[in-house]
């Protein structure tokens, strides 16, 4: 009789099985790398007469040039995670839900692990359906989107997400590298000529005084994260902390001068998947280096291509060893006091004459209601090693990236901004002290956010031990 293993096998036949098992093993290992990446776009551009910026400027009357949504999926650390670049205005509350929810469930992951953001141009759509509702319900004037175009929008993108994951690339390397972005970027905040501190340097800015004063606080660095399969690249991401605004507010629906640089870095090199994030930018503009006439535009787009094609040429490659995930819960209360009370934004939306107006109340209910939910916004982190993604909520200012930044000192943090946009601005503490005009409006967060936006940035980037 044969020697057997106890299973029924000869010992020469368990041996060749093993072997054959551990010849199969090292064949998967080679078809299914450890991080995978599939990408992926789609149009969702708004049809005319779409409200643009939640009915603050003129409708769509014309397309200038498409809105697209660019995203990546990353496969291979536990459940899979996604970015997802929107050329709105914002996505807000239960519309910010309801696009991580579906494209969750197209990817077969969690909604935390899909983070959503919008570039924030203003030619562009802002989705906030709660508020929509409400207008309907009061029969207001005013409006914010459209419930039937939104839900096309959002399937849209999934479906193109989905059968992107069916075309997974081996992802093997993360790059980084970073460019000064000469004469775009400039405070909101500035000194005057007598020495008063002001707040009212906007993204379009003609008086030729306000345009010199100096750039005040910025973060000067373009960022570019990409991904590698060995050698290849295969997408790149880059983001820089500005309002993406040139001339806006006339109808023309447009991407603004931050696409027309995506589009022309795409057009480089069409291997290459090129998105683009705007960093948090609540209170900066190009507003000293943009008069807001047609001819500004391409200027700002040559500019920003320029950062672009500098930060790729000094691109360096890590060998990506491990992916974390991280997300940390924030809870910011909404804002109090004359003309912020539920009652008082109720009393807007029924009988402000200014359809805007309406909107406006409208659309801090919405945040109202998901605040006294218990609803938190997560704060989340991709930590790759030697670089780390992260998405910070709504229109936060930019001191809060420099923030993210100084807490991680040993690595490439590259921040996207206007995540969860329901809070509207979230500015540090010195602008209400000093009574940034800015937050007479859009702001729907109280006084003392600062601290809790530090302590969120910090949770998500702190790295495991």
């Amino acid at each position: 009789m044969s020697e057997t293993d106890g299973g029924g096998l000869t010992r020469r036949e368990a041996l060749g099985l093993a072997a054959m098992c551990l010849g199969a093993a090292k064949r998967d290992e080679k078809a299914e790398p450890a991080f995978q990446l599939s990408a992926f776009q789609a149009e969702i551009t708004t049809p005319l007469g779409h409200p643009l910026m939640a009915g603050g400027i003129a409708p769509a009357r014309s397309i200038e040039d498409p809105l697209y949504a660019h995203g990546f999926t990353l496969h291979g650390a536990s459940k899979p995670m996604a970015l997802v670049a929107l050329d709105w205005c914002e996505v807000r509350n239960d519309a910010y839900e309801r696009w991580r929810g579906v494209l969750a469930e197209a990817l077969d992951t969690d909604p935390v692990r899909v983070l959503v953001c919008c570039l924030h141009q203003h030619d562009a759509p802002v989705a906030d359906l709660a508020a929509q509702r409400l207008l309907e319900k009061h029969r207001a004037k005013g409006a914010i989107c459209d419930l039937i175009f939104h839900e096309k929008a959002v399937q849209r993108v999934a479906r193109a997400a989905r059968e992107a994951a069916k075309k997974r690339r081996a992802v093997t390397h993360v790059g980084i590298g970073q460019a000064k972005a000469d004469q775009i970027a400039s405070n909101r905040r500035y000194i005057d000529d007598a020495g008063k501190v002001r707040y009212n340097r906007m993204s379009a800015t003609r008086d030729a005084k306000i345009r010199a004063a100096d750039e005040g606080t910025i973060d000067p660095w373009l960022k570019t994260l990409s991904f590698w399969d060995g050698e290849k690249p295969l997408l790149a991401v880059s983001a820089y902390a500005t309002h993406p605004m040139s001339y806006y507010g006339q109808g023309g629906v447009s991407a603004d001068f931050v696409g027309l640089a995506r589009k022309r870095r795409q057009a480089d090199d069409p291997t290459v998947f090129q998105m683009y994030v705007s960093g948090c930018s609540g209170n900066v503009t190009a507003g000293k280096y943009n008069n807001g006439s047609k001819d500004n535009r391409p200027v700002l787009a040559e500019r920003l291509y320029a950062a672009m094609k500098e930060a790729w040429k000094v691109t360096k490659r890590h060998p990506l060893k491990a992916i974390d995930f991280r997300s940390a819960m924030l809870k910011l209360e909404p804002r109090g006091g004359a003309g912020f009370t539920e009652e008082d934004l109720t009393k807007r939306l029924k009988d402000d004459p200014k359809p805007f107006g309406q909107c406006l109340a409208a659309l801090g209910l919405s945040w109202r209601k998901l605040v006294e939910a218990g609803k938190a916004i997560d704060v989340a982190a991709i930590d790759f090693g030697p670089a780390v993604l992260s998405l910070l909520p709504a229109e936060a200012y930019v001191e809060y990236q420099l923030l993210a930044q100084k807490m991680r000192p040993d690595a490439f943090v590259v921040t996207a901004g206007y995540g969860e946009c329901g809070p509207g601005y979230i500015p540090i503490e010195r602008a209400w002290e000093e009574h940034d005009g800015n937050l007479n409006d859009w702001c729907w967060v109280a006084p003392g956010s600062e601290k809790k936006m530090a302590q969120a940035i910090a949770a998500a980037l702190k790295p495991k031990r």
